[in-house]
């Protein structure tokens, strides 16, 4: 039997100091091996130096259109962002208008543009497609990425489907969110899967922590492990490293917990079991 192979991934690296120190630990002292890289953000810079100082880190573009900066100034883009280039905050307002005005399209597809150019600007090899809270799934930014992904060459992109029995398994706690979650989430993925295979897109046949988002920890991550049945898959985190003192709030909690899961000794030695190859999206391509 082949073993399953799975992608770890992190989100949101670029996003400040403390992310990009917990991604790159996680990278060399344990089971991460790959990363999603917000181009506009705040630690942007030194989140490109240490991938190019760890280059078996995969690397991909986590494209923001909500809750962060935009790449492009206010003036070029007044429609989507406010005077100190922001997105909105509130993902369903902001959704409801890329899909309805025709000016916020025009404006998003430049901005989308403009954050791809920067990423291939940095040098590094991109491999693979993403969107902060998962806004690439919405069917207008979705054309956008595909169009631009196949322009820079990064024909690999995350689906964010998983089982909602697995998720419930674990944690029976939100059935109704979870559900609606699920039935959204699985409709927009196999549109996405659709489309993606005409074009010659890869992607992770299941992807795992949308339905434990907030929660995740090393346990869910032991759990996801036990019970992997497609033959490529993803398991993604938010982690985090503060400094030792630190007074936390319940946010950066959670992502040291989250960060914690990725060093943890019982999910390395899981991890290095013959039954699981731990890959990044470039491994993708050897399915084609």
């Amino acid at each position: 039997m082949n073993p399953y192979r799975v992608i770890i991934n992190a989100d949101d690296f670029g996003a400040s100091a403390e992310v990009n120190e917990a991604i790159i630990r996680a990278h060399q002292d344990g089971v991460l091996t790959s990363c999603s890289l917000m181009v506009t953000g705040a630690a942007f810079e030194q989140a490109v130096q240490l991938a190019k100082e760890n280059p078996k880190l995969g690397v991909g573009i986590h494209l923001v259109t909500v809750v962060g900066r935009s790449a492009l100034p206010q003036a070029e883009i007044p429609t989507l962002v406010d005077a100190q280039g922001n997105f909105s905050n509130n993902p369903n307002t902001a959704g409801m208008k890329y899909f309805f005005s025709l000016r916020a399209r025009r404006e998003l597809r430049k901005e989308l543009a403009a954050q791809f150019e920067r990423f291939h600007q940095t040098g590094l090899p991109l491999s693979h497609i993403d969107g902060h809270l998962h806004l690439h799934i919405h069917p207008v930014i979705f054309k956008t990425a595909l169009e631009l992904g196949a322009k820079y060459g990064a024909k690999r992109m995350r689906v964010p489907m998983e089982e909602l029995h697995l998720a419930l398994q674990f944690d029976g706690r939100f059935k109704l969110r979870k559900g609606i979650h699920r039935l959204m989430f699985g409709a927009l993925g196999l549109y996405m899967k659709r489309h993606l295979k005409k074009h010659d897109f890869v992607f992770a046949e299941r992807v795992y922590g949308n339905l434990q988002s907030g929660a995740m920890n090393d346990k869910y991550f032991l759990h996801a492990l036990e019970h992997l049945h497609a033959a490529t898959n993803e398991i993604y985190f938010h982690p985090a490293l503060y400094a030792t003192g630190r007074v936390l709030n319940a946010e950066e909690k959670q992502l040291m917990i989250e960060f914690e899961a990725l060093i943890n000794q019982q999910v390395q030695e899981r991890a290095q079991d013959a039954r699981f190859q731990l890959i990044n999206y470039f491994g993708l391509d050897t399915l084609v």
